[in-house]
């Protein structure tokens, strides 16, 4: 019941949020009515298409169809929070009688200048998506590891409607590139659907990858049907760690189920038996609860799904809700590393925060 009523309340401050918008646009273009009306019923239908994207019925259209819908939609959720901060920011310098009424109606230079900012800002967070930080990062034990074992370290591609497999396989390249002896990917490989992934083979693609592939399942697995995403990691060639341990040289691989998954078992019951005086590695897609894998002297963690935020003002929001959201950290002897993720759900856009890849080199000190 409190949650529904959560969920409620959010998409009440998303609708008046958005009729906000539409009302300051009516009032802002120097249009006559017909054009006015056009311009936002679009607006209308762009907010509409984000809710269509949860819909079923998006993998039974063609797929030109649900892509169009998918990067229209979710693109929408950006510009719908650009808008709103500008009008905002406006609305308060009228009143502080910085900003002249005439600029909010029926105002020419009023248009040109938000719609310019718009286009400027959209058109730098597509290109700051579409260029990959390469994250290096030195992880040094006192624990014997007989070579030093070089590391590719990705989470939340999100392939699907929008990242496809040709975009994949631009990464693909960027970790050949490393010749890694490993490939760790902590959860969300799929976006929401399998579909998109099966039209276009993408199981092939990750066929290229010139070292093992070990990953944990993310929350959208469990979103695009477990089961699902269960048979296009075997097609792959991806080993999925759920709940489960493998050992790879002088290093453990811990793989948990995400936090979606309420029956997972606990860390300390999926480590019993393991050689603690081994280098050990965990896959954790959500950085909730640290302190466990400090408790069970884990020496490394990666995890991922905060995406940063992936614009900001969101960024701070993520601050808010995790002890890190991003970037490196420590706890006692354990090591994290939280990635604001190589891929990215909804319209490709990073503002404030990047795409990423991190290449780690493990040894001993």
């Amino acid at each position: 019941m409190r949650t529904g009523i959560i969920w409620i309340s959010i998409l009440l401050l998303f609708l008046s949020a958005n009729v906000f918008i539409f009302w300051h646009v009516w009032k802002i273009l120097p249009l006559p009515t017909w054009a006015k009306a056009i311009i936002v019923t679009l607006m209308a239908l762009s907010f509409c298409l984000l809710f269509a994207n949860f819909a079923p019925q998006m993998d039974t259209l063609p797929m030109s169809i649900s892509r169009g819908i998918y990067e229209i939609g979710t693109s929408w959720t950006i510009v719908m929070l650009y808008l709103l901060m500008i009008f905002l920011v406006l609305d308060a310098g009228r009143l502080l009688h910085m900003v002249p009424a005439s600029f909010l109606k029926d105002s020419l230079w009023g248009s040109i200048s938000i719609t310019a900012f718009m286009l400027v800002i959209l058109v730098y967070g597509n290109i700051h998506y579409n260029h990959k930080v390469r994250q290096p990062l030195e992880l040094t034990t006192g624990k014997e590891i007989s070579k030093p074992l070089k590391i590719v370290m990705m989470s939340d591609l999100h392939l699907g409607y929008h990242n496809s497999r040709k975009e994949f396989a631009r990464w693909v390249d960027l970790v050949n590139a490393e010749q890694p002896d490993l490939i760790l990917i902590a959860g969300d490989i799929i976006d929401r659907s399998i579909r998109p992934l099966e039209e276009e083979k993408t199981a092939e693609e990750f066929h290229r990858l010139k070292a093992p592939a070990i990953a944990c399942l993310g929350n959208h697995e469990h979103y695009a049907g477990e089961p699902n995403a269960k048979r296009f990691y075997r097609e792959a060639g991806i080993t999925l760690l759920c709940d489960s341990v493998m050992q790879i040289d002088d290093i453990y691989i811990i793989g948990r189920n995400d936090r979606t998954d309420f029956k997972r078992k606990k860390l300390g019951e999926l480590m019993k038996g393991i050689d603690r005086s081994k280098y050990m590695v965990l896959l954790d897609h959500q950085p909730f609860n640290l302190e466990a894998a400090e408790q069970q002297h884990v020496d490394f963690q990666l995890s991922g799904h905060t995406h940063y935020g992936q614009v900001w003002p969101i960024s701070w929001i993520t601050n808010f809700i995790y002890e890190k959201a991003f970037g490196a950290y420590q706890k006692g002897n354990t090591r994290y590393y939280i990635s604001s993720g190589i891929g990215i759900w909804g319209g490709k856009f990073r503002i404030g925060t990047r795409s990423e890849y991190v290449v780690a080199t493990v040894k001993h000190q």
